[in-house]
């Protein structure tokens, strides 16, 4: 067998450079940098290809600025590497050091081999009396993934970003692998896979449904979770990570990085957006009693948050055991680097915040304007692309739902909540109601800020899917291993009648129609729609309202056929396209309740049954639930990519959240005859052309939505004052 260039001996090491950090093949050699403010002395070990075996053992001698570095001319791309770290084991002082324990490369770009789990890779002797402040002296090499160095070389040709302007977006959030786990068009090797995302029947799914832009749940490099592992269980979800710069090669058919750059050149020459959700509020180190893979090892004062009562124990604002230390400059250049990394070496878009709340934090506080922000403001490479905040973490003030700066976008579940409690049937809830529907002027306009800082959605992989959220009341989570103890309890969620699947025929059909309610209210609202992957499909969890944990069935999109779903399906696509084709849908300014030209009409109004504005008594009413909507194409105030005035019809939508039938009349407003557009009553949102003139009544049917329109209808100007 022809022995690899990686197998020859290493005799030479050059003291090397202290940046970039990580493993960088220059051509002619490699440069290892690794920064440890606390280390006395740092190893570095080199592994043969498989990284079962330690071929040799560098000792890092240079050190600039807290930075070990070398340079080792005889190193190549392929090369398997890991790092041992000595120095102070002092937990109470908040010093981890165990020269024992391999660790991972913060900065390491690839992977060879998966993670084992054994005691031997925790820094402490697991179940002695004095827990982690004990010492485990076991080499932890043979449990551990190594880093190996990257070739970066790819051919990109003409890649170029679709730049989508964010009121244009309609974004779909999926898992890479249960996308196309299941779908019988994508070739089976590549299912589950960047490769099968990127396939051609992926991508022409995606562009016919017609969304814009991907949102990809986390593909940096994560664990499977011990106490899953024991339970036969994986995490799915991917919110676990172990390293910031590489990609999980679970989902890799050919176990390279370039698969996933050739995902991303796929996508981009379709014209979509590809978004990153990103986790760097925690790592998969968890608190004290977490294993030592990587940054604890390395420096686990410097890189954490530890608390100000008791440096052993962690600051955890993240729910997940630690929280990363985003004050400390090195740590902060960490992230920094894997943002700009993510954009200019792989080419995404964009990137959603995990838990962005505890991004912000300083001394244990939010601050809105904090280093993290600052730093991302003035970066001339992520100033450029689309930042999303997940805007809370589970910390004392880390709900900030409306407080992010200037040029973020952040997930609105003020908008989740109040549209499932409407077509709940909760009652008084019009005027939150409108005010989620017309882009959250309270939450975003206050501080200079567009309708497109909200991100409105209705489901996320984060609770139940739409399907689930009109067919249970309550989480159904046994499958999770946790007697049905995880998960959000508060799920604003109806089930039309009967809990779970059933064959009454009336349920079933109220249930279809309750989606599309929700999926039209969310496509027709200002602001950025998204969408989770499978609801157009009627995908179901079984009632499991937390499936981060389920990698099979229970969240692999079903794609066998079925004609409510190719129903459903439709109506989205018919959705998706009424809105890019009305620039009324997507204003990028909010509305002011102003007079056009002089006159009584408004760019938007809201109308009672009997056609009549509504005043401000009405919106206290806590029986009602029907109301309608007039948006005026004359108030469209906007123009063009190009400059030109934009104009659009006059729209009309009305709202029922009531059980029974509401006869609905058209507004006194002159101008042409009304058509139906959708009426959610029917499959697909087809309804009869008729035409419905001023003052006309609308069989307005329980619990239903309907569009109509009409050509512009220009007020007249108001005569000319006299001279």
């Amino acid at each position: 067998m022809k022995s690899s260039d990686n197998d020859i001996p290493i005799t030479a090491v050059w003291p090397g450079k202290p940046y970039p950090r990580g493993a960088t093949w220059d051509g002619q050699g490699v440069n290892f940098a690794l920064f440890s403010e606390n280390a006395e002395k740092v190893e570095l070990a080199i592994f043969d290809d498989t990284g079962r075996r330690e071929r040799q053992r560098v000792t890092m001698r240079e050190r600039t600025d807290h930075v070990w570095h070398c340079y080792l001319p005889e190193a190549r791309p392929g090369v398997a590497y890991g790092y041992y770290v000595h120095g102070p084991y002092k937990p109470e002082e908040g010093h981890r050091f165990n020269p024992h324990k391999l660790l991972v490369d913060p900065y390491a770009k690839d992977f060879v081999g998966e993670l084992r789990w054994n005691d031997a890779l925790y820094g402490y002797t697991v179940g002695h009396k004095k827990e982690d402040l004990s010492f485990d002296r076991r080499d932890s090499a043979p449990y551990t993934p190594k880093c190996r160095v990257l070739e970066a070389a790819f051919t990109w040709g003409e890649d170029r970003r679709p730049e989508i302007p964010w009121h244009d977006m309609v974004i779909y959030e999926l898992h890479v692998r249960g996308f196309s786990m299941l779908n019988p068009q994508v070739p089976e090797p590549l299912r589950g896979t960047y490769a099968g995302l990127g396939s051609a029947p992926s991508i022409n799914y995606l562009k016919r449904l017609g969304v814009t832009t991907v949102e990809l749940l986390p593909v940096h490099s994560f664990l499977n979770d011990r106490y899953l592992a024991e339970k036969g269980l994986q995490n799915y979800w991917g919110y676990n990570t172990l390293g910031f710069f590489a990609p999980e090669m679970r989902y890799s058919h050919s176990r390279k990085v370039k698969e996933f750059k050739t995902m991303i050149r796929s996508l981009h020459s379709a014209g979509i957006e590809v978004i990153l959700d990103v986790v760097y509020n925690h790592t998969c180190e968890g608190n004290q009693f977490g294993p030592t893979l990587s940054l604890r090892g390395i420096d686990n004062a410097a890189y954490y948050m530890l608390s100000e009562q008791n440096r052993r124990y962690y600051a955890d604002f993240t729910g997940c055991g630690n929280t990363l230390n985003l004050m400390h400059p090195r740590v902060l250049q960490m992230v920094m680097d894997s943002l700009r990394y993510w954009v200019e070496e792989m080419h995404v878009d964009g990137f959603r915040f995990d838990l962005a709340s505890a991004l912000a934090r300083e001394r244990g506080r939010v601050e809105h304007l904090g280093g993290f922000f600052d730093v991302i403001r003035q970066d001339p490479t992520l100033n450029q692309v689309k930042l999303i905040a997940e805007p809370w973490d589970l910390g004392h003030g880390g709900y900030q739902v409306g407080n992010f700066p200037l040029g973020w976008a952040e997930w609105n579940d003020r908008y989740r909540d109040g549209m499932r409690a409407y077509w709940k049937g909760d009652g008084g809830l019009i005027g939150e109601f409108a005010t989620r529907l017309t882009g959250s002027s309270d939450l975003y306009g206050r501080s200079g800020k567009r309708p497109h800082a909200s991100v409105n959605f209705i489901t996320a992989h984060d609770g139940f899917t739409l399907h689930d959220l009109v067919s249970y009341n309550d989480k159904h989570n046994e499958a999770n291993g946790e007697d049905n103890r995880d998960g959000n309890n508060h799920n604003l969620s109806w089930n039309c009648g009967v809990e779970g699947p059933t064959d009454d025929a009336a349920v079933n059909e109220l249930r279809e129609r309750q989606k599309r309610n929700m999926l039209a209210t969310l496509l027709l609202s200002q602001g950025v729609p998204m969408l989770l992957a499978g609801d157009e499909l009627g995908h179901t969890q079984h009632g499991n309202n937390n499936a981060y944990c389920q990698d099979n069935e229970i969240s692999w999109l079903d794609w066998s056929p079925a004609p409510e779903r190719h129903a459903l399906h439709q109506f989205v696509q018919k959705l998706i396209a009424l809105r890019c084709s009305h620039p009324t849908f997507r204003r990028r300014d909010f509305f002011e309740g102003r007079s056009l030209l002089g006159s009584r009409l408004k760019d938007v109004l809201w109308l009672k049954p009997d056609g009549s504005e509504m005043g401000a008594a009405e919106w206290e009413h806590e029986h009602a639930r029907c109301l309608g909507v007039y948006l005026a194409g004359a108030g469209l105030d906007d123009v063009s990519r190009h400059g030109e005035p934009l104009q659009d019809d006059d729209f009309l939508i009305l709202f029922n959240a009531h059980e029974n039938e509401i006869a609905f009349h058209m507004p006194p407003i002159e101008g042409e005859a009304w058509t139906v557009q959708i009426d959610t009553v029917h499959p697909r949102g087809e309804a009869p052309p008729t035409p419905h003139g001023r003052g006309e009544p609308y069989a307005l049917q329980g619990r239903s939505l309907v569009v109509l329109s009409r050509p512009m209808h220009a007020p007249a100007l108001p005569p000319p004052s006299p001279e």
